[in-house]
């Protein structure tokens, strides 16, 4: 087991965390991340800039990884 702590960037601030999980390796941090990014994308209102949001992870050495959301608007042909 592994503790590591998952700063969150919305675009404007960081929100750095302070207890952090205890979890088996750093893939299931990558997949923490990757569920977190998702979460908060989807809590984005509709035509909200979803640029800049990241997850930092870090464990007790320093930084282990960064998830970074990318989003495309959808437009439509017609």
């Amino acid at each position: 087991m592994s503790h590591f702590y998952f700063d969150i960037w919305d675009g404007e601030a960081l929100v750095v965390d302070e207890e952090g999980l205890d979890l088996a390796s750093q893939r299931a941090a990558e997949v923490e991340a990757a569920l977190s990014l998702a979460d908060m994308a989807r809590q984005l209102e509709p035509l909200a800039s979803s640029d800049g949001l990241a997850v930092n992870v870090r464990d007790a050495n320093g930084p282990v990884l960064r998830a970074i959301f990318v989003g495309k608007r959808v437009h439509s042909i017609n």
